[in-house]
Order: structure tokens, then C-alpha cells, then sequence
């Protein structure tokens, strides 16, 4: 059987949209990987409102990790488009490699439940859920990245 870790980003989604992604694709723990999860545009996604949601609507576990979080100076400097995606990977992967994140994925998670690494980008290609989806895979082999 194939094993997945699956991502979503809530811009650009309805309320509705949102959890039923999450319910059609079976997730049980929503991983919110977003440095702040407190001032975001979409009330649904803001904490902890998001949690009540997540838990009322979907029977979803959910989780705030700053584990696999940007460092603030990373984020405010992209941001401010003073670094590029490109730089921004750099750094975020250096973040990863000083908090060992390899080692954590392993000691603090399974992706024998379904989970779904949270931010908001609404596309994965140029977000940070893309780079932790590819640390899950390092650590269990073998498994897909579902972005939804």
C-alpha cells in the first residue's frame, strides 16, 4: 500500500472548498506548519477557530508545529522581496538542517495516519509546505506528496 503525506494551502479556497478537501482525502491530523497562525485573511484558517473547525466538520486532529516553520527573519525578508524563492529555499533548508528536522520528523511523527501540512500559499510550488513534504519523504521512504 502506497503512503501518502498530503499539503493544502487555504488562499483562495471557501470555507467549504477547504474541509471538504480535507474530508474527501481522509486526513486525520492537520500539521499547521505556518509561523503565525493568529493573523491570517480567512477567518476559518485562523487559530483557534481552525481547530474547532477542523476537529467539528472533519473529526481532524489538529496540530500548530514552529518545528517546520520559517525563521522570521527568512519569511519577513521574502516577504519583502528581499531575497528570492530561490534564496529563501537556501535558508529554510538550512533552518531544517540546525534543528535536525530529519531526526524529528522521525521521533515525532507517522504518516501511517493521514496527515496534511498546512500554510497559506495556495499553490505548493513556491511554499515552505513543498520543502517539509520532501523532508517527510527523506525520512519514510517510498511515499507520495499529495498537494491538494
Amino acid at each position: 500500500m502506497k503512503r501518502e503525506i498530503y499539503t493544502i494551502g487555504f488562499t483562495k479556497k471557501t470555507a467549504q472548498v477547504f474541509f471538504r478537501l480535507l474530508n474527501d482525502n481522509n486526513i486525520k491530523v492537520v500539521v499547521d506548519i505556518r509561523l503565525n497562525n493568529t493573523s491570517q485573511l480567512a477567518g476559518f484558517a485562523k487559530y483557534p477557530d481552525i481547530k474547532y473547525f477542523l476537529y467539528e466538520i472533519c473529526n481532524i486532529d489538529y496540530i500548530h508545529d514552529l518545528e517546520f516553520s520559517p525563521a522570521e527573519v527568512t519569511l519577513k525578508k521574502y516577504k519583502r522581496k528581499e531575497i528570492t524563492w530561490s534564496q529563501y529555499v537556501e535558508e529554510f533548508s538550512q533552518t531544517m538542517a540546525e534543528r535536525n528536522i530529519r531526526e524529528y520528523i522521525q521521533s515525532n511523527y507517522s504518516v501511517d495516519k493521514r496527515i496534511c501540512l498546512l500554510c497559506s500559499e495556495p499553490k505548493a510550488d513556491q511554499c515552505h509546505r513543498r520543502l517539509v513534504g520532501n523532508e517527510f519523504r527523506e525520512v519514510f521512504n517510498e511515499i507520495d506528496i499529495v498537494h491538494l
